[in-house]
Order: C-alpha cells, then sequence, then structure tokens
C-alpha cells in the first residue's frame, strides 16, 4: 500500500497549501483535497498544480466543492446539501497520495463528524504551525488530538522563525519537526522545488 501524508494546520491561513505543494513536489505523489470550501476558480487543487514541477503528480477531484468560504459544514448548508463522509473515498492511486484538509482537525463536516474522522490510522499526519499570540495552545491541542487517535504525526513550522515557541512545542511534544518554510516574498515552481529537496529526506522517513 503506497503510503498516504494528511495535511493538516492549527487553524486557517498557516501554509498547509504550499506544504502540500512542497510535500507533493518532494515525494512526486498526487494530490487531494477532498473539501474545497470556496474560490472555486482559483481552488487549492489548481495553486497546488502551478506550484508542482513534476511530471508524475496526478490532481484528484475534491468529494466536495462548495461555493461559500467557511466552514464545510456551513458551506454545506448553504449549498443545501450535507456532508456524508461515505461519499468522501480516497482516489485509486499507485502512487503516494498527499491530503489537504480544511482548517484544522475539529473543523466540523456535519452535526457530528470533523476534519479528524477523514484521518486514518495508517495516514502520515503532518501539522503545519505558524507563530501566533495563541499558536503554542494550538499547537499542543491538535498534537494532542491526533496522537490520542494513535496517528503518526510529524510538524513544519511556517513563517518567520520563533525560537521560543518552537524550543517548547518540541519539548512538550516530542514530534519529529520536518523543518521551517520561512517568511518568502514569494513562492514559486523554484522556491517550492528548492524546499521539497531540503525535506526530501525527513518525508521520505516519515
Amino acid at each position: 500500500m503506497q503510503k498516504k501524508y494528511f495535511i493538516t494546520g492549527i487553524s486557517t491561513e498557516v501554509g498547509k497549501t504550499i506544504v502540500s505543494a512542497i510535500v507533493t513536489e518532494a515525494l512526486q505523489a498526487d494530490y487531494w483535497k477532498p473539501i474545497q470550501a470556496g474560490e472555486l476558480d482559483d481552488c487549492d487543487t489548481k495553486k497546488v498544480a502551478k506550484l508542482v514541477s513534476n511530471q508524475q503528480s496526478q490532481y484528484h477531484s475534491n468529494s466536495y466543492a462548495l461555493q461559500t468560504p467557511m466552514s464545510p459544514h456551513a458551506a454545506a448548508e448553504i449549498d443545501g446539501i450535507e456532508i456524508e463522509l461515505s461519499k468522501i473515498i480516497a482516489p485509486q492511486t499507485k502512487n503516494k497520495l498527499v491530503i489537504e484538509g480544511a482548517g484544522g482537525v475539529l473543523v466540523p463536516l456535519n452535526n457530528s463528524e470533523t476534519i479528524l474522522d477523514l484521518i486514518k490510522q495508517e495516514y502520515k499526519v503532518i501539522v503545519v504551525s505558524r507563530h501566533y499570540l495563541g499558536s503554542i495552545n494550538h499547537t499542543l491541542l491538535t498534537i494532542k488530538t491526533l496522537q490520542e487517535k494513535g496517528l503518526d504525526v510529524s510538524l513544519i513550522f511556517s513563517g518567520k522563525e520563533h525560537k521560543t515557541t518552537e524550543e517548547i512545542i518540541q519539548k512538550m511534544t516530542t514530534v519529529s519537526v520536518i523543518g521551517r518554510i520561512e517568511e518568502e516574498p514569494y513562492f514559486d515552481t523554484n522556491v517550492i522545488r528548492e524546499y521539497a529537496e531540503l525535506f526530501r529526506e525527513k518525508l521520505e522517513g516519515l
């Protein structure tokens, strides 16, 4: 069975899509975003496809493409539907697969299920943590929630280095840190490729 890597964040706008592009490039993996909420004309799948330059990666269709940039449960309600976990089926591929979540792990899909329910036991989970006031709490809660489910968790820091934040998170969780993505002025295929080369060895070792 080819490995599957689930990219989640401690909040929204922390860099999940950039990390997804880097991991997809590093492993020449396929990419899949099960639930896209809003920005359908410039969705995360299109963004990742533009940033990845290898010829092997394939991009799989969303299980749900919702019109409104809101929490999936609320965006689905506006579209007059309810998200059903049974309809979110990972695409069949012989390649490795990078799966990008929506928001954080406890973002609701419907009245009883969250993003956490999408994460299967065999997935390698990569948490994206970005420093802001409250981010230590959000990072520790996210990692604890995932570990309580018995999942294999690694961490990527995103943005400007904040040494005390990064050190305490590492001390209190002891999870593997793949690396940190700097506060780059822009991201293009070359920048993504550089990070892919930087992170490849650790990603292949997961």
